[in-house]
């Protein structure tokens, strides 16, 4: 006779892998804002989009709502949250105390190959900006930080910083198009290259810090503008 409590393990191992499988999909895409502020999900649109059944489509959807990454708005709906103006500056203050810590630690352990990476993104962020190609502009910014920040050897504090993108990537699609007309960001991404190119630790940090509180002032003003629109 068939073994049935193995059988189910399995079936159980399977389903925990494919709910695993769900979730870091989902957490990438929220992470680059492939889903903007006040967008609605279900169970079932979610299941599709990642092509699996609707059980590791849930399972997803509650660990990143216990993250904070969504909010359920219904028993099969969630919302992808709107960060209101005291949050965004909760959120801000505490990048730049762990973006800045990951960077100045990153310094001393980059390589040319490194660099040249780093390099390599730009130049795809810059064309994905110059054809306003903004989705696809955020997706390479993500892998621009991040290649910085996994150059620490902290895998921790990466995945802290990690859950402070969750909260903060889909407001990121509000940095454009006047985030890439003033071209702040690859500004502070062309010192942070050569920073870390001399290994240098306080200018590494120091322009990676500017690029946070560069976004979050435009950001700032695009809830502020947002909110006078609604008072109108």
């Amino acid at each position: 006779m068939p073994d049935i409590p193995n059988k189910a393990r399995q079936v159980e191992r399977v389903m925990e892998r494919l709910g695993d499988a769900a979730y870091r999909q989902m957490k990438e895409r929220i992470i680059r804002g492939v889903y903007r502020p006040g967008h609605k999900l279900t169970v079932r649109a979610v299941a599709q989009d990642l092509d699996v059944s609707t059980t590791p489509a849930r399972d997803a959807i509650n660990r990143l709502t216990s993250e904070g990454a969504l909010v359920y708005t219904g028993p099969k709906t969630v919302v992808v949250p709107v960060l209101d103006a005291t949050a965004l500056r909760e959120i801000t203050l505490t990048r730049l105390a762990l973006e800045g810590l990951a960077s100045e630690q990153a310094a001393p352990h980059g390589t040319p190959v490194d660099v040249e990476e780093l390099k390599s993104l730009q130049r795809l962020i810059n064309s994905a900006l110059d054809e306003k190609r903004y989705a696809e502009a955020l997706w390479h910014n993500k892998e621009f930080h991040f290649a910085i920040y996994r150059l620490s050897g902290l895998p921790h504090l990466v995945s802290i910083i990690e859950s402070l993108w969750l909260r903060i990537g889909p407001s990121l699609h509000n940095l454009y198009p006047e985030f890439a007309e003033e071209k702040y960001g690859v500004r502070n991404h062309e010192i942070a290259m050569e920073a870390l190119e001399e290994r240098d630790a306080a200018s590494l940090r120091a322009a990676m810090e500017n690029d946070i509180r560069d976004g979050y002032r435009r950001l700032k003003r695009a809830n502020e503008e947002k909110e006078g629109h609604c008072s109108a």
